[in-house]
């Protein structure tokens, strides 16, 4: 197997994933690249024809073009269509397959420590990760999901999507006030920004004494590993999971879809360690 992988990002910046990516492409023997483009919005169209008339094997969107993107493409998964958005794109005998890795690398991190069939749970957001965690969550057999979301249309756009679209039902709280997590709920989500580096002294808006030993509490944040949300919970008695173990394992996902080959989650991981500590 040979060919490049590459990330649309706008503007380019210094790119974790790079360095990750290439550190497992390496450990495995894979002749591959990951590199990272900045491709402005006007110029997303010539970039998705240039990775296809290049050769590449695929390659990832980040903001502002995980939307956009899809009128280039010939092809969506069923949970990219639900989702309404690419993170992913593979390149196939020709053709442009959109994929969204982000819910389902947070699933396969989820299940390390609670399985999702059956729970409920509550998302805060409603952007690109949230609504990905949330489809993707619903889709391996939550029963009820909450998003909880400042700007009521967009939460309420994801809520609808989820019942219509999955087997889960789903409730829209507007989060104008300090959050109280019901008792009921098993499975906690920050999909937000709150707290990423560097300021990681950022709190959610919620009531931290609602959080409850018996919930399992995950940070879609990387960096820092353990956020103030996180802490908190660890206080009091929760299982937390951290933003690391989605953000490799949409990566391992993606490798996965791209070239067929399952690779080391561990190298990943201890690659992204060393870069954030």
């Amino acid at each position: 197997m040979s060919g490049l992988t590459a990330s649309f990002a706008m503007p380019a910046a210094e790119n974790p994933t790079v360095a990750v990516m290439d550190a497992v492409f390496a450990h495995h023997g894979l002749n591959a690249r990951y590199i990272n483009c900045e491709v402005a919005p006007e110029a997303l169209g010539g970039a998705v024809r240039g990775a296809l008339a290049m050769g590449f094997i695929g390659f990832n969107c980040s903001l502002p073009h995980k939307v956009k993107v899809i009128e280039f493409l010939d092809e969506l998964a069923p949970s990219a269509s639900i989702i309404g958005a690419v993170n992913c794109v593979v390149i196939k005998g020709g053709r442009l397959i959109g994929e969204n890795t982000d819910g389902k690398g947070f699933v396969e991190s989820l299940r390390t420590v609670v399985d999702p069939a059956g729970k409920d749970l509550v998302i805060f957001g409603a952007g690109g990760a949230a609504r990905a965690i949330a489809v993707e969550s619903a889709l391996a057999g939550a029963s009820h999901i909450t998003i909880v979301n400042t700007t009521a249309s967009r939460g309420q756009d994801l809520v609808d999507r989820i019942n219509v679209d999955t087997p889960a039902t789903a409730t829209f709280v507007h989060w104008d006030h300090n959050f109280e997590i019901p008792d009921t709920t098993e499975i906690v989500v920050n999909a937000t920004s709150v707290g990423l580096f560097p300021d990681v002294d950022s709190r959610l808006n919620i009531d931290p004494n609602s959080l409850r030993p018996s919930m399992v509490v995950a940070d879609v944040i990387p960096n820092p590993p353990r956020t103030r949300l996180l802490a908190d919970a660890a206080d009091r008695g929760c299982t937390t999971i951290d933003g690391m173990g989605m953000l490799v394992n949409q990566g391992r996902v993606a490798i996965k879809l791209w070239t067929g080959v399952d690779v080391d989650g561990q190298v990943m991981r201890r690659t992204l360690q060393e870069l954030f500590t």
